[in-house]
């Protein structure tokens, strides 16, 4: 069973997810990047609320690259991916809210 957190090593939040969740890695996705096909998928799931526009690298892209596809943006800007987005088994979360929390803690 996969068992992942991508985000950032840097991230607080990611660390906390980390810390408490025994078994997992974490990939960095601004140093290792982020699979296309995985990418489509967490689109395919949550949306635009994958992008996180109240990132600082959203605020230094341009209104040209901001009106990108968001596909395209995240791949070329894995830091804009809200996080972290945790992979277990075949299931997707993104954050590290209560919600998610209660989920994967039991």
């Amino acid at each position: 069973m996969s068992r992942t957190i991508y985000g950032l090593k840097n991230c607080d939040t990611c660390r906390k997810a980390l810390k408490a969740l025994e078994g997992y890695t974490l990939v960095d996705v601004r140093a290792d990047g982020i699979d296309e096909a995985l990418l489509g998928r967490a689109f395919g799931q949550f949306g635009m609320t994958l992008l996180n526009t109240r990132s600082t690298t959203w605020r230094g892209l341009s209104e040209a690259e901001r009106s990108e596809q968001p596909l395209a943006l995240l791949m070329a800007h894995p830091a804009l991916m809200k996080r972290p987005l945790i992979v277990a088994g075949d299931a997707l979360y993104l954050g590290w809210g209560n919600d998610v929390q209660a989920v994967l803690l039991g």
